[in-house]
């Protein structure tokens, strides 16, 4: 992996946009505040603060933190999503990913079933298939092994669908130490100690909390705490112990994940803001948060009057951003397998003359 030039400004100022190239494909570089200026402390002062309050109640804070940031960090992680990766997200392979995460949000509006689960599990597959194809078309022996293996994979998940769920609850909360560390890439120094920080609040806490290191700290459960529980913890240790632990995690990574879309990305990677308001000037500036908060205040609302009702509307919705995410990872993984190029950090060289260097 090779990283263009980047810069920062004196005193942590926001530096030029640069271009990093992550499994063949060219991305704009982390660009805006790099270096010194990257709040490290932020993200230790944010994961304690996380932590404690996962900790003393692991469920009023995965709830009251879904209706107040759920609708947000979905149109903040979008905005990321499809103006860092504008050289992908576009044309028919764009719709075709909209196509298929429609009909994922069409299953989770009924009633949940086996034909439900069944057909969102081929969906999210189908997702994947996608990206693979189009990430290594022309290159039929590794695309060979990549759909055996998502076959393989969607065999399992049809076989244990139960386990799908609570996968797929924690490992959309995983997903942003991939964003992180490819943003980071375009850090002039620091990026050592950032990562460390990343992977100590996505990996490390959590193994701790799940291994029992907090429980002397760990508030007592509730009904609520049962209720998610469900959700959140694997069939097999379902109304034991580790169903409190399970929730405290999801708590924690939850809020943390908020940390990252509501604060971190739209301060630290403007470049991303700049590509999708190219796209969609309707939402430039404020009007994206404007957007944000008003689903937030919505949804509030309706969990208020039926919370079951609220979280399934919610889920629904929220397939967009969740789903995005993957093929999305899984192209950066498998690369493009060509000098594909994102149209702001193509942009940025044809004007730099830096960038033949």
């Amino acid at each position: 992996m090779t990283s263009a030039t980047s810069a920062a400004g004196a005193g942590g100022a926001v530096g030029t946009r640069s271009g990093s190239a992550f499994g063949g494909l060219t991305l704009p570089g982390a660009g805006g505040r790099a270096g010194r200026s990257v709040p490290i402390a932020g993200f230790v002062l944010a994961a304690a603060v996380a932590l404690a309050v996962s900790l003393r109640l692991p469920a009023g804070t995965a709830v009251v933190g879904l209706a107040v940031f759920g609708i947000l960090h979905n149109v903040l992680e979008l905005r990321y999503v499809t103006g860092r990766f504008e050289g992908v997200l576009h044309g028919p392979f764009l719709r075709l990913l909209a196509v298929l995460i429609t009909g994922i949000v069409v299953c989770r509006l009924f009633p949940p079933s086996t034909g439900s689960h069944d057909a969102e599990i081929l969906l999210a597959y189908g997702l994947l298939a996608a990206a693979c194809v189009h990430a290594l078309r022309g290159r039929w022996l590794p695309l060979a092994a990549a759909l055996v293996l998502l076959a393989g994979a969607a065999t399992a998940s049809l076989s244990f669908p139960a386990y799908h769920f609570v996968v797929l609850a924690h490992l959309h909360n995983v997903v942003p130490l991939l964003f992180l560390w490819e943003w980071s890439r375009g850090m002039p120094h620091g990026r050592a100690a950032f990562r460390a920080v990343q992977f100590g609040w996505v990996l490390v806490i959590p193994a701790l909390l799940l291994a029992g290191a907090f429980d002397g700290w760990m508030g007592a459960g509730s009904g609520w705490t049962d209720r998610l529980a469900l959700s959140y913890t694997p069939p097999a240790w379902q109304h034991t112990s580790a169903g409190l632990r399970f929730v405290a995690v999801f708590a924690f990574l939850q809020t943390m994940h908020y940390v990252v879309w509501v604060w971190f990305m739209p301060r630290y990677a403007p470049d991303a803001t700049e590509a999708f308001e190219r796209r969609a000037p309707g939402l430039r500036g404020w009007r994206a948060w404007a957007l944000g908060l008003g689903g937030a205040a919505a949804l509030s609302v309706l969990f208020v009057s039926d919370y079951t009702q609220g979280r399934s509307l919610y889920a629904a919705v929220a397939s967009y951003h969740a789903y995005l995410e993957f093929p999305v990872l899984l192209m950066l993984v498998l690369g493009l397998g060509g000098a594909s190029r994102s149209g702001a950090g193509a942009t940025e060289r044809k004007k730099s003359p830096d960038a033949a260097r």
